[in-house]
């Protein structure tokens, strides 16, 4: 599907985790001692990871981040029946450089080129993200690095949203917004951002009444967009 906007794109946003960055990273880095468990931990890290989140935001009790991320670690082997102080440490020490998905530099090189101005937006603390563009080789595309930590709250709530278009000046409907994440979508669909949902793993669609205008397998495709 093409983007065909009234008006032209004055910036591309992007979450970073499950987007730009590889949230399994941390775990497959040291899979091999952690037995056939491995999967299953990490993919309960990333749930109670975002579940927490939102039950904060609801409640309008913030905790930060990365606060949040060690929790829900800490729920994970819990729920594996897994106990192990020295991979708990390396597992989160790893969370702080995340491998990038393998298009993510070129991608974001050749929309800076082309003179867009380029933002990340996520709930991830000021210094995790600054640690993950830092590691990935991408700090210097960036032109801001939006996080929900400023407002004490998180997607979706949409003054997290109206964080970009403040700092930019520019109306929701010339972001053109990127994320893995469906629910995230919706959020920024609702804001009125032209939403790019990366599906990378061909998950069901959700949110019928609020759609993203194209949906990709990776952002590759993002140049193909006009």
């Amino acid at each position: 599907m093409s983007l065909s906007p009234q008006k032209p794109i004055s910036a591309y946003v992007f979450d970073a985790y499950g987007t730009l960055f590889d949230v399994h990273a941390a775990v497959r880095r040291h899979a091999s001692g952690m037995g056939p468990e491995a999967l299953r931990l990490s993919v309960i890290w990333r749930e109670k990871q975002l579940e927490y989140s939102w039950t904060r935001a609801l409640m309008d009790r913030y905790v930060d981040f990365w606060s949040l991320t060690e929790q829900a670690l800490d729920t994970a082997f819990s729920i594996v029946g897994m106990e192990n102080p020295e991979l708990r440490r390396k597992l989160l020490d790893a969370y702080w450089k995340l491998d990038c998905y393998p298009e993510v530099p070129t991608v974001l090189k050749r929309l800076k080129d082309e003179g867009h101005r380029l933002a990340i937006l996520s709930n991830g603390s000021p210094q995790m993200l600054e640690a993950a563009a830092r590691a990935a080789g991408i700090e210097d595309l960036l032109d801001e690095v939006f996080s929900t930590d400023i407002l004490r709250t998180y997607k979706t709530r949409q003054d997290v949203y109206e964080l970009v278009t403040n700092q930019f000046r520019i109306y929701p409907e010339t972001v053109s917004f990127q994320s893995s994440n469906r629910w995230d979508i919706a959020g920024a669909s609702a804001f009125g951002f032209r939403t790019v949902w990366v599906n990378r793993t061909g998950a069901a669609d959700e949110y019928a009444d609020l759609p993203p205008a194209a949906v990709l397998t990776d952002l590759n495709g993002l140049l193909a967009l006009g």
